[in-house]
């Protein structure tokens, strides 16, 4: 009788054993899943910075211009706008950067160019790249950039000035959007912000390619 009472406690510590192991087994899935979920969040937010620029280039959402390989078929309309020209520096970039003409009336679908000044005011070269968009924010999607500086990369030498033309049209179809029947006034702006790693200068003997570089 006594062998058989002390059965049941014998088996006792195979059982805390058990739920011991079903504990540790729901523990490490548990883990895992916020491991999964802490690498999927880190994901999504780095695929989230190009899709909100390609959103933003498709839709001109926030002001953002859009790019044109060519310009429009038809002929300019009579309506006009003006354009008005800003330009600004990022902190820790020694460059005087300004535009050549502050505002000038254009028509719809009537191809400009105009050009913005910027020289390098250190005694090193310095490279920035520059970045932009339109006001009224509604009207980003209206306006088409054919070529632009803010594209690519620039690297200016000491002391260097060079001229950067922007080549775009404001795209005829704002005519047909009643929300913009008052617009009078586009204002585009740019602001260089400097980049921390600029490339070594092009050698003397290489030819000056400054012209090309848009």
């Amino acid at each position: 009788m006594g062998e058989m009472a002390n059965q049941p406690n014998a088996k006792a510590p195979e059982a805390g054993r058990k739920v011991s192991r079903r504990g540790l087994t729901r523990d490490a899935l548990v883990a895992s899943a916020c491991g999964l979920f802490v690498v999927f969040m880190v994901g999504a937010s780095y695929a989230a910075v190009p899709f909100y620029n390609w959103f933003c280039r498709a839709t001109g959402f926030n002001g953002t211009t859009q790019v044109a390989t060519a310009a429009p078929t038809g002929a300019p309309l009579e309506r006009k706008i003006s354009v008005r020209f800003d330009s600004n520096v990022g902190p820790g970039l020694p460059w005087k950067f300004e535009p050549e003409q502050t505002e000038i009336e254009v028509k719809l679908g009537e191809v400009v160019t105009v050009f913005y000044t910027v020289t390098n005011q250190a005694a090193r070269t310095t490279s920035a790249q520059a970045a932009y968009n339109v006001t009224p924010l509604t009207v980003g999607a209206y306006f088409q950039k054919i070529n632009c500086f803010c594209f690519t990369e620039q690297t200016m030498g000491p002391g260097e000035k060079r001229e950067m033309p922007v080549v775009f049209y404001v795209d005829p179809a704002l005519a047909d959007d009643s929300e913009n029947d008052t617009l009078k006034t586009i204002t585009l702006s740019y602001t260089f912000y400097p980049m921390r790693d600029p490339p070594k200068p092009l050698a003397s003997s290489e030819p000056d390619k400054r012209k090309g570089n848009l």
